[in-house]
């Protein structure tokens, strides 16, 4: 096989992959997780962490649903109806991980081991970050499936 042969290939690929659902996925995700983490900051302004996390869990499920329904499920045959009730117990799971992580992070394992640069910023990320597989195939086979 020749070097451009070979070049050729390799770029077939990260095309493929670039196109794939789950690469969607997760540019949503990463665009929810954004609004999410965000808005916590804005809304820590005038509620407390837990309250915060939570509230702006929010903001991040709304914009995830509306962007993973325009641009990575869009071949569901499941009314919005559907949709959106199954998003949302999918998310509950989600969430339920993100404010056990984000607190336990913050308020324990952080605090135990002198750690305090950003503690609750970097605990919320990990928090975020932690339930995008689950999600993913949550949504696919149950929120927005075929």
């Amino acid at each position: 096989m020749s070097a451009s042969t070979s070049h050729a290939s390799t770029w077939r690929r990260v095309q493929a992959l670039l196109r794939s659902q789950f690469f969607l996925f997760l540019l949503v995700g990463g665009t929810a997780a954004a609004v999410n983490f965000l808005s916590r900051i804005v809304v820590n302004n005038w509620l407390g962490y837990g309250w915060s996390v939570a509230i702006a869990f929010g903001f991040g499920v709304v914009t995830a649903f509306v962007l993973n329904r325009l641009f990575v499920f869009k071949g569901s045959t499941q009314s919005i109806h559907h949709q959106a009730t199954w998003f949302v117990v999918v998310n509950l799971f989600g969430f339920l991980q993100t404010l056990a992580v984000s607190l336990l992070l913050a308020e324990y394992a952080f605090p135990a081991w002198g750690f305090n640069w950003h503690a609750e910023a970097i605990a919320h990320m990990i928090g975020i970050v932690l339930p995008l597989i689950s999600s993913y195939f949550g949504h696919k086979y149950l929120s927005f499936r075929h």
